[in-house]
Formats: structure tokens, C-alpha cells, sequence
């Protein structure tokens, strides 16, 4: 079974881009394109694709909108793409699978095909699983809602996308945050409450206002004075926090 692509930019050229890089994806078939928000909310809703490539961008009515017109049961996989970086945090929290900055090279393009290709796959084969439970007159619980599982990350001249499981901490540093991967730093204009939401809690913690750890980092708890305790990480950091040891240590043994 193919996977039926809708293409939706304001610009032809770059409708015309995107359909001569599908046309490599021998599963992939293009069934339409649109050139501004309210024809793709409508087509979005008759054609029913499984993935739109979605420019952020347009006049009239944005990549956004177009998303929040169309009924959640019917959204389809979403990859935006635009010229501008300064909406990639935002896509993602809409649970875009992917943002692709103009001008994206064909080895960026195909990577975000691949991707979108295994989550419909995957959707798919669940479906049927469900499907099948139904006419066995068994029931199957709600598939689980999709989660953020990367962090966009503005760079000079480029975003970068960083897995959560490669964050080991998110400091505050007044209206930024510092996004800690490793050795290194990165910066974001995003306020800790923000990153807090959208980041899954089985994962991440919020052990004080200026601190999120992944849960995954943590090393030990070492009780100190009047209530207070640290969070002790591998990499050997260490920071108070006044949340109580039985409420983190839960979270440690339930990971």
C-alpha cells in the first residue's frame, strides 16, 4: 500500500521541489497539491492523506491553522517546512513529525520520509491489531498519545534536533534556557514552565524553579539540611532541590 502525500505550499516552485523529491520514494504517491490554508484544511479533510508536507508560512491562514481547522481524529502525519526557524519549538509542540528549513538538501528530505514512513507503518499495523481484537469481541486500550521525542535547537545558521535521551539537564538563565547534551550547551528562548509542558514527565523532572534533569541522569539523592537534598548526576553535577526523596526516588524505581 502506498503512502498518499499531500503537498501544501503558497509557493509552486516549492510544491514542485517537494513532488520531484517524492517521485524518488517508489512507496509514495503524490495525490494533490494546495496553495494556500483554507483549500488544504478542506482537501486535508476529502482526501484523507497520511502525510502532508505542510508549509508554515502562507498568506491568509498559516501551517498552524491549518492544523487547528482540521478535527484531531482526521490529522495525518505532518512534516513543516518553511524558510524561517523561528517556528520550530512550536512545531513540534503541535506534534509535527519533523520541520524541514528551506533550503533542505534531498538526504535531509529522505531522512523525514523515513521517518514518517515507519510512524504510518506502525499506525497502521496497529489499526489492524485493533481491528482484529474488535471482531474477536475483545477490547484494546486507546492508543497512547504521541510525545515529543526531540528538541529543536536554533544554531548559527541552522536547527539542530536533539534527543531527549541526550539531555542531561535544563537550566534557566532568565528569559533562555540552557540545554545541556553532553559537553555541550545549548540555548533556548523558551521559558522553563514552556519546555515543562511538553516534555514527557516518565522522563523528566522539575527538581527546582531553575532546574529540569532526565531522570535517566540521575546517579544518587544525598539528603542534606532543613528539608533539602541533592540530585547527584552521572556526570558528577550536582543540584539542590527541596521536592522529597521519596517523590524523585519513585520516579527512579518506576523508570
Amino acid at each position: 500500500m502506498k503512502i498518499r502525500v499531500l503537498i501544501v505550499d503558497d509557493e509552486p516552485l516549492a510544491r514542485q521541489r517537494v513532488r520531484l523529491l517524492l517521485e524518488e520514494e517508489p512507496d509514495v504517491e503524490s495525490i494533490g497539491e494546495s496553495g494556500d490554508g483554507f483549500e488544504a484544511v478542506d482537501q486535508i479533510q476529502t482526501t484523507k492523506p497520511d502525510l502532508v508536507f505542510l508549509d508554515v508560512q502562507m498568506p491568509d491562514m498559516d501551517g498552524f491553522e491549518v492544523l487547528r481547522r482540521v478535527p484531531q481524529a482526521g490529522l495525518p502525519v505532518v512534516i513543516f517546512t518553511t524558510a524561517n526557524d523561528q517556528h520550530a519549538l512550536r512545531a513540534f509542540e503541535v506534534n509535527a513529525l519533523d520541520y524541514l528549513l528551506k533550503p533542505f538538501k534531498p538526504t535531509r528530505f529522505k531522512e523525514a520520509v523515513q521517518r514518517a514512513r515507519e510512524l504510518i507503518t506502525n499506525k497502521q499495523a496497529g489499526v489492524a491489531a485493533r481491528g482484529l481484537l474488535a471482531l474477536l469481541g475483545q477490547t484494546s486500550a486507546p492508543a497512547p498519545a504521541s510525545q515529543l521525542t526531540r528538541l529543536a535547537v536554533k544554531t548559527p545558521g541552522k536547527v539542530i534536533f536533539v534527543d531527549l535521551d541526550q539531555i542531561h539537564t535544563i537550566e534557566a538563565a532568565g528569559k533562555y534556557a540552557v540545554v545541556q547534551v553532553g559537553k555541550e550547551n545549548h540555548i533556548l528562548r523558551e521559558t522553563m514552565g514552556s519546555l515543562e509542558s511538553h516534555l514527557p514527565p516518565q522522563r523528566f523532572l522539575r527538581i527546582s524553579r531553575s532546574v529540569i534533569v532526565n531522570i535517566d541522569q540521575i546517579q544518587e539523592l544525598q539528603p542534606m539540611f532543613k528539608g533539602e537534598s541533592l540530585v547527584v548526576l552521572k556526570n558528577g553535577k550536582s543540584y539542590p532541590t527541596t521536592r522529597p526523596l521519596r517523590e524523585i526516588q519513585q520516579k527512579l524505581e518506576f523508570r
